[in-house]
Formats: C-alpha cells, structure tokens, sequence
C-alpha cells in the first residue's frame, strides 16, 4: 500500500469522524514518523507491512471513537508538545485563550497557581513564556500529574512544581499572585458526555454537580483566601456559562469582572481581580 492508497482508505474508513481526511493524515503520520509534508512530497512511497498493520489498527480504534491523542499519545498545545493518557483531558485550542489573557497580567516574580493542571498543559505554557515567574501545578489526581511532570521534563521546563491537593485547601492566605483553571464544568445530565472524545476521557475533570458550577463556585471562594489584594483569577468554562460565572465573581467581591471569547466567538474565559 502506498501512501496515496492509504490516505485514501482511511478517508473511507472514518468517514463517520467529523474530518475523516485529517484523521487520516495524522495517524499515517504517526505510524510513518513524519510530518504532512512528507504525505503530500511521496504520495507513491509504500508503507512496510508493519507500517500498514500498525495504521490499520489505528484506524479501527479511531473508527470506534478514541480521540486521535489517545492513539498517538500526544497534543501539540500553544508551542509545546504535550503528551497524554486516559488519566488526563485532552488540551483544546480553546484553552490557549486562557493561557494569551493570563500572559497580559503577568509580572516578574509571580507565583501563579495552575489548579485541575491536569496533562500540565496551563502551568507549563505559561512557565515556557515566562522564565522570571514560578507555577505551582495542582491537581487531586495523581496519575494526572505523574503525566504533567513528564510533560515538564519532556518539554524542559523547570520554574513549575507539582502538588497533589483538593483546589487551594492547603495554600495559605495572601500567597498567590494568580490562579489559572480550566475546572470541570459539565453538569452531570449534559447529553455531551455520551459523544465524541469526551467519552474516553476522566468523568472526575468533566463533571462539576447537577448545574456544571459546583468546582467553580469552590475555586472562587478559595481564590478569595489565596489570592493577595490586586490579583487576578482567570477561569475556563462552558460557552452557555459566562453570565453565571460572572455573577460568582462579583458576590465574591471581585472588581472588573470581564470575559474573552474563544476561537468560535463563544464566551470561554472570566476573570476578576481581588479588590486592594
């Protein structure tokens, strides 16, 4: 099987996924240890029976639903190259927009807390950006953050460190100088779990109680405790939630509260910052 033919029948194969072609592309990539300039520059090159065993397999897992970093183990996210495992969320593009707003506010010597980190993806491209500031990375799952501390050390990174803890329950007051989540948000009716990737992914980093804002409403009061006077707290949530978000922010005394949308328009991140 060439490369051609095989582009080909996997377009046919996952012609079921929402972009069949670029599913395609990236698992031959994979299997072939190449980039999509490759595909397109050796369209006759044929794979080797291994090669064409190994992109079979992946397809049929794709054509089942495992999302496509599953398979190949890895996300790129801002400029990083951030591996993943069924312990963790798979980063979306979206979530770079938390990462763009925080960069605006930061300054030299910031301690900021990354909390729910996850795959790492968060703490990390803010510590890549900003080697004068220093990220603590949390969250209560410890296969999460084994995953996040081979990120820090795949992608060589070491002004984060990693704590394994329930939100801010163990920092002590006035110590943060600002707090970055994207916590579960899902309430847990939300016919979207039962669709696309979010079926292979941890229920604890999705759902968040009956209306998907129980883990927000806990980070806010918290954020409140940890944060030092004048300092901000940047939350990711669903795009029907801003309006509700907001309105925890401003009951729990926050001052320009605003929202940034995401890459499809849809209202993603609030922030606030803590009065003096």
């Amino acid at each position: 099987m060439k490369i051609r033919e095989a582009l080909a029948q996997g377009t046919r194969r996952l012609s079921e996924s929402e972009s069949p072609y670029i599913d395609s592309q990236y698992l031959l990539c994979y299997v072939l240890a190449c980039n999509t300039t490759h595909l397109l520059a050796w369209p006759e090159k044929a794979l080797t029976t291994q090669q064409q065993a190994d992109y079979t397999n992946l397809l049929e897992q794709r054509r089942q639903g495992h999302p496509i970093a599953h398979l190949t183990g890895q996300r790129g996210f801002w400029s990083l190259d951030i591996q993943v495992n069924a312990d963790t969320l798979i980063p979306r593009p979206d979530t770079e927009i938390i990462v763009s707003a925080a960069l605006d506010k930061i300054q030299p010597q910031m301690t900021i807390a990354d909390l729910g980190t996850g795959s790492g993806a968060i703490g990390l491209a803010l510590a890549s950006e900003r080697a004068d500031i220093h990220v603590v990375a949390m969250d209560y799952a410890g296969g999460a953050l084994m995953m996040a501390c081979q990120n820090a050390k795949h992608c060589h990174i070491s002004n984060i460190a990693f704590w394994q803890g329930d939100w801010l329950a163990a920092i002590a007051d006035n110590t943060l100088d600002m707090i970055v989540s994207n916590p579960p948000y899902i309430a847990e009716s939300d016919p979207h779990l039962q669709q696309g990737d979010v079926r292979f992914e941890p229920r604890t980093a999705l759902i968040s109680g009956q209306d998907g804002l129980a883990d927000i409403r806990e980070i806010i009061e918290q954020a409140k405790r940890c944060l030092k006077p004048n300092c901000w707290l940047f939350i990711e949530h669903g795009y029907e939630q801003a309006q509700a978000v907001a309105t925890l922010f401003r009951q729990a005394t926050f001052e320009h509260v605003s929202g940034v949308k995401d890459y499809g328009g849809n209202d993603r991140i609030t922030m606030g910052q803590l009065p003096l």
